[in-house]
């Protein structure tokens, strides 16, 4: 889908506000018009994830022209779709990468230019702030600037509805067709100073560290020492408040890692789920003696958490492990048979288990946040306790239904806590919940390819017999989840799928008391031959 014209790389150099951007602009006209003519080829795509790309110059980057349109698309959806959109308003919020405050500036000045109302939070904030805002003002809708883990070089754009949950199909598909209607060279703007911006009220921001704060299940266990990286992001200061809050104390903090810096100076890759990415944390929790060590990502609505191992060394939790920890806390500090719990297709079976153990509701959905929204919304009888996502996004608030990786950290401090209370530690808990349900085996491997979802397709149409030395006893496609299943003799679950935001195919196996590591393996052997 196209912009309403074609733009001459000219006159989108005429338009461009920011300098830099347009001095990179200039010299690939003069130097490289292969490049350009690439930039230009196609506009970034608008999906179920927003807009995420590599700040730069073109068609197909993140730039101002790309915002402003996108935000024009916004605007004009709730315009015509929403009832009373343009008196509730939209929120609009922000990371600390780079343009992401002149991005969230523009979004607010198009936004009010089209008589929408702006909610605007000043500075930095996690995306759990912007997801609560929405809810507690009442808005249509809301806005983040955030390219979450994603490299230093991107940035991106992500929406959020009503409730303070995210888009879903058709919702991504209307917007981006409002947005193929915008010219973005000549997108009209208000100022910052119209009155139809205003600042959200002070007490919607406290009253969401009050309601994270208060996830907790057992004020009688006193705190542990915790470790904690805000990994260059915007969670420090926010984590800080709700731990001291909710009766945590301070957490061991990184400092060379807790100001926000869009440059992710020491990280090379800023996701808690990336070999070496919690180094840092995990020697501070090991110097301190702490019980735990967590970490968010640079938008604080993931977690990871690393334990130690009892021989001095420490190792990172898988994120279904998290989630199993997560579960079986809450499971056992709540009760209703209305209880509700949720996770995706390439998640592990085990929460499945659990559900069945305490007589709750279980949900399987497609891989996503914004569709375990959806699971929830379609159960407006059940009340969602528990979900979770394999790729360490969590929701343990019962509002809003998406993931929060602050309210998730207090959690897993209390489990620690309530662990040390008993004289056991994490890695026991862990053990006591393979004792109970069997023992849950993990293997995760990502292939890089550019050519992800041929890849998968390749396999869907020879998929093969074998894998790991185990019959292949069956084959399903989950078309809407670009998802391939393979059942294998003896107890294992391979699924494979190209990533929504990387140029990479992931593998997830999970065996139940046989190792799927070789059956992963194989499987990325394959892969790279498709790839």
């Amino acid at each position: 889908m196209g912009v309403a014209r074609n733009i001459d790389p000219t006159e989108w150099l005429a338009a461009e506000p920011d300098d830099d951007i347009r001095s990179e602009l200039a010299d690939l006209m003069a130097t490289d018009p292969a490049e350009v003519a690439r930039r230009f080829a196609e506009p970034l795509q608008f999906g179920t994830a927003g807009l995420r790309a590599a700040v730069g110059a073109g068609r197909n980057r993140m730039n101002r022209l790309v915002v402003r349109a996108a935000a024009a698309g916004v605007a004009d959806y709730l315009l015509a779709h929403v009832a009373g959109a343009a008196e509730s308003g939209i929120v609009v919020a922000r990371d600390a990468r780079r343009k992401s405050d002149l991005f969230a500036a523009d979004t607010a000045a198009v936004c009010a230019a089209r008589g929408l109302r702006v909610w605007w939070i000043d500075g930095a904030v996690p995306t759990p702030v912007l997801a609560h805002a929405v809810a507690d003002t009442g808005a249509a809708a809301g806005v983040m600037v955030t390219a979450s883990h994603n490299p230093p070089a991107d940035n991106g754009y992500k929406v959020y509805l009503a409730g303070g949950a995210q888009i879903v199909a058709p919702v991504d598909a209307a917007i981006a067709e409002a947005i193929a209607a915008i010219d973005p060279t000549c997108v009209p703007m208000a100022s910052l100073d119209d009155p139809l911006i205003s600042d959200v009220p002070a007490d919607v921001l406290s009253a969401y560290i009050e309601r994270v704060a208060g996830v907790r299940h057992r004020l009688d266990v006193g705190a542990v020492p915790v470790a904690y990286t805000a990994m260059h992001g915007v969670g420090g200061d926010t984590v800080c408040a709700v731990f001291e809050r909710a009766g945590l104390g301070q957490p061991h903090v990184v400092t060379s890692q807790f100001t926000p810096d869009g440059t992710f100076p020491t990280v090379a890759f800023p996701n808690p789920e990336e070999p070496g990415a919690m180094d840092a944390v995990i020697d501070l929790a090991r110097t301190n003696g702490c019980s735990i060590a967590i970490a968010n990502d640079p938008d604080a609505d993931r977690l990871g958490v690393a334990i130690p191992t009892g021989d001095g060394e420490w190792r990172r939790l898988a994120g279904d492990e998290i989630g199993w920890l997560l579960a079986d806390h809450v499971l056992e500090h709540t009760t209703g048979d209305d209880r509700l719990v949720v996770t995706t297709v390439v998640s592990s079976g085990l929460l499945a288990r659990m559900a069945s153990a305490y007589g709750v509701h279980h949900a399987e959905t497609l891989t996503g946040f914004k569709w375990i929204a959806r699971a929830i919304a379609e159960r407006p009888h059940l009340r969602a306790v528990f979900a979770y996502e394999q790729a360490l996004g969590y929701l343990v608030c019962p509002a809003p239904p998406d993931k929060d990786g602050i309210s998730a950290a207090v959690m897993m401090a209390e489990i620690a806590a309530v662990a040390a209370s008993e004289g056991v530690t994490i890695a026991d808990r862990l053990a006591a919940i393979a004792d109970r349900y069997g023992e849950h085996l993990l293997a995760e491997r990502s292939v890089g390819t550019s050519v992800g979802h041929e890849a998968v397709a390749a396999l869907v149409a020879h998929p093969p017999s074998t894998l790991g030395g185990h019959p292949v006893t069956d084959v399903t496609y989950l078309a809407d989840a670009v998802l391939l299943r393979l059942t294998l003799a003896g107890g294992c679950r391979v699924q494979v799928r190209p990533s929504g935001t990387e140029p990479k195919v992931k593998i997830y196996a999970e065996g139940v008391g046989v190792d799927p590591g070789p059956a992963a393996d194989e499987m990325a052997v394959l892969l790279r031959a498709h790839s």
